[in-house]
């Protein structure tokens, strides 16, 4: 069983970004999550209201899913 995307276009480990090396991924995650909330900040200041509330939403679902569940209690 092989998996295709959207286009047709078969899969390849080409897609993954790990080096190999724990603790460059971690680094390189947490860049990407850097990244991520930077454009969603750059979206809340550039648009209007309603779309800031959709942007807001985004936001709290991806810090909520970032907390470790031991910490929930």
């Amino acid at each position: 069983m092989f998996y295709n995307n959207a286009s047709g276009v078969p899969y390849t480990t080409a897609y993954i970004q790990a080096k190999g090396d724990p603790l460059a991924d971690l680094y390189e995650d947490i860049a990407a999550e850097e990244k991520a909330r930077a454009t969603y900040q750059w979206l809340i200041d550039m648009t209007d209201d309603g779309f800031k509330e959709a942007v807001q939403i985004i936001i709290d679902d991806r810090n909520q899913n970032s907390i470790p569940w031991h910490y929930i209690e």
